[in-house]
């Protein structure tokens, strides 16, 4: 147990002290004691288990599900959409890959869009029959991946059509839209935590 655990069960325990103090200082019956003491652990306890696994990556997951609810991360304006940078650093939108809805992480270092198996699969993409297997060279190394299109990739007003993407189990759940997908549009930036993507012409819906 490192220093900070043992930090953690000391600190739950001083807590948990506190209403067993009170409980035995208004002298209840044991049973009806014994109820509260139940209580308050399963309160504790579950807060200490969220706290855990927070810190192994409960609270990304949490964040990707909650994303597509919340309206400050993603904003419309005519042809411009602005994304708020997420608290992990990164740029999050929702898209739709053929109709489904993803929430989908901007990475202007990945020159083709990159959907997990899952997306692909919902959104009915398969793998180019002319095509073969690429090569990614990628941060944790060289991942195969196969060679698909996408009918239409929708970000708020921006549509691109016929998008090339590859798919792998090695994405996992991750969605990526990469350059392939930027280099369609009028125009895009970054000012201060605020992610600009401008609509081309040909991308606007």
């Amino acid at each position: 147990m490192s220093p900070d655990d043992r930090m953690n069960v000391v600190y739950y325990v001083l807590v948990l002290i506190l209403p067993l103090s009170a409980l035995m200082a208004r002298r209840m019956p044991w049973r009806r004691a014994a109820l509260f003491v139940a209580i308050w652990v399963a309160i504790f306890g579950g807060v200490a288990l969220v706290i855990s696994l927070g810190h192994n990556g409960f609270v990304d997951k949490w964040d990707r599900f909650a994303a597509p609810f919340r309206s400050d991360d993603q904003q419309v304006a005519g042809g411009t959409v602005r994304i708020r940078m997420a608290e992990d650093g990164h740029f999050w939108v929702t898209a739709q890959i053929n109709g489904v809805s993803r929430r989908m992480l901007i990475d202007s270092g990945a020159t083709t869009t990159a959907l997990s198996v899952g997306t692909a699969t919902a959104a009915g993409i398969e793998r180019d029959a002319s095509g073969f297997p690429t090569v990614l060279n990628t941060a944790n190394g060289n991942v195969a991946a196969d060679v698909a299109t996408a009918d239409s990739v929708v970000l708020g007003p921006i549509t691109a059509r016929k998008l090339h993407v590859v798919v792998s189990p090695a994405f996992g759940d991750t969605d990526v839209l990469g350059m392939n997908f930027l280099s369609r549009l009028g125009g895009w930036r970054v000012e201060g935590k605020v992610l600009i993507l401008e609509a081309s012409a040909a991308a606007a819906s």
